[in-house]
């Protein structure tokens, strides 16, 4: 699978006019190489590859170089001592690339003016060239394996949340109600999460990424979970809105909304589809009830080695859909002051139609 990967990128490469690529995002660096290292934030790295038509090599430091080796048996593992940076110009005369594409979107300018003022010093003819979605074009469309990868981690995600519910109670504070689907997916199998689980109560359920801090269940009042687990590296994403003793009669008019709106949508879904067309489908719905001009993000996003990648199913994305397409259909209602509800699913395109991937039912309201 790797090989057809390399050979795909290599094929963009010789079409843009490059005489090599360097991958830099995370992402992009495992799907391409196999090599599972993690940054540790924005401005560190775990390594780096240089995809060339003859030539594959990873460069990483000391920390990395026999997992590497272990992970990553296509490419040649290069451990630079002194920082990818001094090294630089070395591997850039040793692989001739005198056109280097690189992923603009995970360059910082610094580090870009630092490679290649390294370059200029050390007096190597080489031009920097930034390039957008090489990888990125071709992790959209999932394979059978990533697919089930996905439904793993997916099922452990699900796995969770009847545990963590039937722990619940009028008093629990959304930080404690965090840490228990946190814990929960932990004992369910995963080796970490997607993101940092949203716990949102009352009011703050409009938030829709709000931060889990000491605000309480209420009887009657929204509680917002979103939430998923990373296994095998891929990522799953769900959200539920839950109420203690039964919402009130607005609650009930928002929840049912979202739920057709959701309904909808994912009736949409099919092959050739444009994304603004499920979108619509829901958020016309939305709009054409009394809750008009509360759902503000967009219908959903990619899932996959990332938990926010390509496609994006909004009104400002034209996307075509395909067969092999993973991503999640959550429109929302937010009411601010009182409360939210989004109910999140994640959908796969068929060569026919739409699969929903979750087994966990929405509870009725």
């Amino acid at each position: 699978m790797i090989e057809k990967r390399i050979e795909s990128i290599r094929e963009k490469i010789a079409k843009k006019g490059l005489d090599g690529l360097m991958v830099s995002v995370e992402e992009n660096r495992r799907y391409l190489s196999g090599f599972t290292g993690e940054d540790g934030q924005f401005d560190e790295t775990a390594g780096v590859l240089f995809i060339t038509p003859d030539r594959l090599l990873l460069a990483t430091d000391s920390r990395y170089g026999l997992q590497a080796e272990n992970e990553a048996p296509l490419f040649e593992v290069l451990e630079y001592p002194k920082g990818l940076a001094r090294e630089f110009p070395e591997i850039v005369k040793k692989l001739g690339a005198g056109r280097l594409g690189f992923e603009s979107v995970r360059m910082s300018v610094f580090l870009l003016s630092e490679l290649e003022k390294k370059l200029e010093e050390a007096r190597v003819s080489a031009r920097m060239i930034p390039m957008e979605g090489m990888a990125e074009s071709l992790r959209v469309i999932k394979s059978e394996d990533e697919i089930e990868k996905i439904k793993k981690s997916l099922a452990c995600a699900e796995a969770a949340f009847p545990k963590t519910r039937a722990l619940l109670s009028p008093g629990t504070s959304e930080q404690e109600a965090a840490w228990l689907m946190e814990k929960a997916m932990r004992e369910s199998g995963a080796d970490s999460l997607s993101f940092p689980v949203i716990a949102a109560a009352g009011a703050n359920s409009a938030l829709p990424h709000a931060i889990p801090g000491r605000e309480k269940i209420g009887k009657g009042r929204p509680l917002l979970f979103d939430w998923g687990a990373r296994v095998d590296g891929y990522c799953s994403d769900i959200s539920r809105t839950v109420f203690m003793s039964g919402a009130d009669d607005l609650f009930k008019r928002v929840y049912r909304t979202v739920y057709e709106a959701q309904r909808r949508a994912v009736s949409a879904i099919r092959p050739g589809v444009s994304g603004r067309e499920v979108d619509a489908a829901a958020r016309g719905f939305i709009e054409d009830s009394e809750f008009k001009g509360r759902f503000g993000h967009g219908l959903g996003h990619g899932v996959g080695l990332a938990v926010h990648e390509e496609p994006r199913i909004s009104p400002l994305k034209d996307v075509i859909l395909e067969p092999g397409m993973v991503f999640t259909v959550e429109p929302g209602i937010y009411i601010p002051g009182r409360g939210g509800v989004r109910i999140e699913n994640m959908a796969r395109v068929t060569e026919d139609g739409v699969e929903e991937l979750n087994r966990l039912e929405v509870e009725a309201c």
